[in-house]
């Protein structure tokens, strides 16, 4: 029983690692920070080391400083995390409409057709159809041992069902733990270099000779441009995980709620 939850369980994996990706968002963070934000096309005088040219919001963001590509490295991984958490959930879920799998299945059951609902299974594919087909198994072999009792065999089924869904759990749940950690590191990143451009500011304003004001504007625009970013990484982070979040907790209660009829009838069945 448990080699049958085993293989179904861990048939295949529902998406990719976060590692390469946040890689590959560093990469394009930086390209894009040295020669989209940075081309000198953007400064007066064609001098990245000179004011932005007024009202060029790309310039702006280039004197954001160093903080800015680690913020966007942290807002691309959290955009492209989503996008494979979104194809990936979608597979977890089946090929047709999740409500109306279980209302097929909870219909099946009822009617004590079991080769009805594995057919649905087969049809349906996804995490859902691949705890319910284990559990299947486990009912049918337990169905006809008459050296079990009735309780012992409903724990049977309902420990495989636990079983199974606890090895399809964690490809659902894959990359989430990334994304919660940028929640609050996006947050954090944005304040330190909010930091970062205010201790530049008031080195401008303390400096000998007079203000220098290319270095405090430099400095002031560290500082809101990081906020900026870092506020909106971290709201981005936040919804994306409370998303997925309530899309998990929606397959494993159509699991639970499957489960706990195909537990039901086998009771009725047993009596």
């Amino acid at each position: 029983m448990k080699k049958t939850a085993t293989k179904q369980g861990t048939r295949r994996s529902l998406g990719i690692s976060a590692f390469p990706i946040i890689i590959l968002c560093f990469i394009l963070a930086m390209v894009i920070y040295h020669f989209v934000y940075g081309n000198p096309a953007n400064f007066i005088n064609n001098d990245p080391n000179n004011h932005p040219i007024q009202g060029n919001l790309l310039g702006t963001i280039y004197k954001g400083g160093i903080i800015v590509p680690v913020i966007q490295t942290l807002l691309f991984t959290v955009l492209t995390l989503s996008v494979e958490r979104l194809i990936a959930l979608k597979r977890a879920k089946g090929k047709k409409n999740l409500q109306q799998f279980v209302t097929k299945v909870k219909s099946d059951l009822e009617e004590g057709n079991i080769e009805a609902v594995r057919q649905a299974c087969d049809e349906q594919k996804g995490t859902v159809a691949n705890v319910i087909k284990a559990s299947l198994s486990t009912y049918s072999q337990v169905s006809v041992c008459d050296t079990l009792s009735k309780e012992e065999k409903q724990l049977a089924v309902r420990k495989d069902l636990e079983e199974a869904t606890m090895l399809e759990l964690p490809t659902m749940e894959q990359n989430l733990g990334v994304i919660a950690t940028i929640t609050t590191l996006g947050t954090l990143m944005g304040l330190l270099g909010t930091v970062i451009g205010m201790i530049k500011s008031f080195a401008a304003l303390s400096s000998a000779g007079g203000t220098d004001s290319i270095a405090l504007s430099t400095g002031i625009s560290e500082a809101l441009v990081n906020t900026a970013f870092g506020i909106a990484t971290g709201a981005c982070a936040v919804i994306a995980y409370n998303f997925f979040t309530s899309k998990i907790d929606g397959i494993t209660h159509s699991i639970d709620e499957i489960g706990a009829y195909l537990v039901q009838s086998f009771t009725i069945k047993q009596r």
